[in-house]
């Protein structure tokens, strides 16, 4: 590891030493080091709450937020890049593409950084980084990554204000490498706490770990911003 530690390493702080060696390299991505992580693999299940909230997750789908579609053995690709946004800040992509069905690819994205005000990862979620979102990393007994949503907020021009959790939902997402099959496997879920579940998913997936330099333009956010 370098002596300039990235976003992630940043956000978990000492424990990150405790995180299996394969979650290291992952996790480890940073403009210092020059390396970007870059996994395929299957979701297993993707799941979704009720017919009743399907409106709630194509809007979200305009801004490549959670979509409204469930399915099982889907293909699907991560790709986790570093770079400097506009603003000067390291940023990481965490951008999960899934062929939902043939002709049919969804887009789920988030832009992270490592916020020196809030003490943690802020997680920016869609397209134009409209709705931040505090993180919790904690790292598991197995040397596994777990994240937990926290506050957040909601930021378009002049306006900003923090987001209702009533109107949205909590992450919980865990992740560790399975040493028996060589693989990464990964477990989302999106509650809210009056209707349940929102959206989910569960997949395995192995990674390579390509020059961060090679990124694709179409990877970073339409739009960037700079409140945290």
């Amino acid at each position: 590891m370098t002596d300039a530690p990235g976003v992630f390493e940043r956000g978990i702080g000492a424990d990150f030493a405790k995180l299996h060696p394969m979650m290291r390299e992952r996790f480890g991505v940073s403009v210092a080091n020059g390396r970007a992580c870059v996994g395929t693999g299957v979701m297993h299940e993707i799941r979704r709450s009720p017919w009743w909230a399907r409106p709630f997750l194509m809007l979200g789908a305009t801004r490549n937020i959670m979509f409204p579609e469930a399915g099982s053995e889907v293909p699907f690709r991560i790709d986790n890049y570093p770079y400097i946004d506009d603003f000067g800040r390291e940023t990481v992509t965490f951008v999960r593409t899934m062929q939902v069905r043939p002709g049919r690819r969804r887009r789920f994205d988030a832009t992270m950084v490592y916020s020196e005000a809030r003490g943690r990862v802020v997680d920016y979620l869609g397209t134009h980084q409209h709705l931040p979102v505090d993180l919790d990393l904690s790292v598991t007994e197995r040397g596994g990554l777990r994240l937990v949503s926290g506050e957040q907020r909601f930021y378009e021009g002049r306006i900003g204000f923090r987001f209702p959790m009533l109107l949205s939902g909590r992450a919980h997402l865990t992740e560790h490498y399975d040493d028996e099959r060589g693989c990464y496997v990964i477990d989302l879920e999106v509650r809210n706490r009056i209707v349940g579940l929102l959206f989910g998913y569960r997949g395995e997936f192995t990674c390579e770990f390509p020059d961060a330099d090679g990124m694709p333009v179409s990877l970073k956010p339409y739009r960037e911003e700079l409140r945290e």
